[in-house]
């Protein structure tokens, strides 16, 4: 895991990256949870403003998405317990940066509050795990240690 190879000088920073991250895991798994199996109910609706009719004749696209949604927290829940703590920040950047991608293609063509729900959040853990690995090692040390 990446806090086992930061100082402990820099382990608050790390800490608060690793939760962030872990908040990202858990929206997504929400999202999933929202899209695959609470589309068409009133909770449902009301997250993505959606009516009866709607929600009942896009179900199936819905739960496609979910689970592309859960595919995104699974990167996220693998980054988090990879031993290698290099191998570990890459791979939530990864997935990092496709929920920002994903964020910013959605908030410009379904719903700008995802550019809010989704790519903020997503850009600013990207910005925070970075600040926290990269500030330790240097990223010219970073590169050149794997």
């Amino acid at each position: 895991m990446l806090r086992r190879q930061i100082a402990t000088k820099d382990f608050s920073m790390l800490t608060f990256a690793l939760v962030l991250v872990a908040v990202m895991a858990l929206l997504h798994v929400y999202i999933l949870v929202l899209e695959m199996f609470l589309w068409t109910t009133k909770r449902g609706r009301k997250a993505f403003g959606t009516t009866a009719e709607f929600a009942e004749a896009s179900k199936v696209l819905a739960a496609n998405q979910g689970l592309y949604n859960g595919f995104l927290a699974a990167g996220l829940v693998w980054a988090l317990v990879t031993n290698d703590g290099w191998e570990s920040y890459k791979i939530a950047m990864f997935f990092l940066g496709c929920i920002l991608v994903a964020g910013i293609y959605g908030g410009a063509t379904a719903n700008r509050r995802i550019l809010f729900i989704q790519a903020l959040p997503a850009l600013v853990t990207m910005l925070v795990l970075s600040t926290a690995v990269l500030g330790h090692v240097g990223i010219a040390g970073a590169a050149a240690s794997h």
